[in-house]
């Protein structure tokens, strides 16, 4: 990675930036229509299956603590 060089005041030239994240852009390997399809999806069916697991922990820890206090009152 390279540091961009600074003006005296700090900043940096917005000429130069702008031309060097042009050429970063263009260095990048960007996904294709069918890697960015397949990669949603899993986000997709992991966030679901996350979802599920949270709710399933709640409900159980829920039941419990409603039968802990079910008995005291």
């Amino acid at each position: 990675m390279f540091e961009v060089p600074r003006v005296a005041s700090g900043f940096v030239n917005p000429i130069r930036f702008v031309r060097e994240v042009r050429a970063e852009g263009a260095r990048v390997t960007w996904p294709g229509r069918r890697e960015t399809l397949v990669t949603t999806g899993l986000v997709l069916v992991m966030s679901t299956l996350t979802a599920l697991f949270f709710l399933a922990c709640d409900q159980i820890i829920g039941f419990f603590v409603r039968a802990a206090f079910a008995g005291s009152g």
